[in-house]
């Protein structure tokens, strides 16, 4: 059976199914945290844009877990970008989660118009790294030309590039070049929960081939969709605050997909994306600004 845990390229374990947050309210957050740590989960991810950093971290402490039986992975939005910015912005989000120290920090954002800044926000995350008050670091929605520029421009290799990844979207080429420097591929809507909202068009969760899939294995296709990253080497971020729901995401390690089960699954992408065009990210357009903790 695929091991629960990945090794990221600096040696660090990391959970490889963690429970997301996005779009979770303030007053659902702990609770669904201190659930998902109460069902096996030890893997939260978050972000500075989500504002719900100081409930993610109430979650853990409710928990009662040691502090390193957890992994906490969050985020810096793309307006606290700049070398002072962001170590700044990692002040904040250290105090939020009540965490001297943060397992995975990222960039939310390439923000391909101001690159300047989103390299000199690399460079802050590569000092908290060399100062120890992060495990490892790394980049959220980075293309292939956005991650090509990140790497001639800057010391430490990402440990995670996170990006939108599911059977209707699967961004093979970002994938490959992830591959190729070592850094590990973290699924966000893994499960396709991004093209529930799509005005007539085809949901991961009812498609036939995944609901064969499914019935064959005694699962559902969600727990297909997540079975189906982790055979292929990825991390998986699904979301829910539903207990049911966070449980079924993750009950995923006790079966195994056929080679051609997998072919089956891959040959479902559609090359349309659901979230936000990468490139069309401005400090403008998404300028929301993170308060302070």
């Amino acid at each position: 059976m695929t091991a629960t845990n990945l090794v990221l390229n600096n040696g660090v374990t990391m959970p490889a199914v963690g429970l997301g947050v996005f779009q979770t309210p303030p007053d659902e957050t702990t609770a669904a945290v201190a659930e998902a740590m109460r069902v096996g989960y030890r893997h939260i991810d978050t972000a500075a844009a989500y504002l719900n950093e100081r409930e993610v971290g109430q979650g853990v402490r409710d928990s009662g877990l040691p502090r390193n039986e957890v992994f906490v992975e969050t985020k810096i939005w793309v307006t606290d970008y700049g070398f002072d910015e962001t170590l700044h912005a990692f002040e904040k989000s250290s105090a939020k989660l009540g965490l001297e120290q943060i397992d995975l920090l990222i960039l939310h954002q390439a923000v391909p118009t101001s690159f300047e800044r989103s390299i000199a926000a690399y460079k802050a995350l590569e000092k908290l790294y060399s100062d120890g008050k992060v495990r490892a670091i790394g980049v959220s929605n980075f293309m292939v030309e956005h991650l090509s520029r990140l790497l001639a421009a800057t010391e430490v290799v990402p440990a995670v590039n996170q990006i939108e990844m599911h059977p209707y979207f699967q961004q093979r080429d970002v994938v490959a070049l992830d591959a190729a420097h070592g850094i590990l591929t973290q699924a966000w809507s893994p499960i396709g929960g991004i093209t529930f909202y799509r005005d007539g068009g085809k949901r991961t969760l009812k498609d036939e081939t995944l609901l064969t899939i499914a019935k064959k294995h005694g699962k559902s296709a969600a727990q297909v969709m997540l079975r189906w990253h982790l055979q292929q080497g990825r991390s998986a971020i699904p979301k829910s605050t539903r207990p049911e729901r966070i449980a079924e995401n993750f009950n995923v390690f006790d079966f195994e997909l056929a080679p051609e089960e997998l072919d089956a699954i891959d040959a479902l992408d559609t090359g349309v994306r659901g979230g936000p065009e990468p490139e069309l990210i401005t400090s403008e357009g998404f300028g929301r600004v993170i308060p302070e903790a």
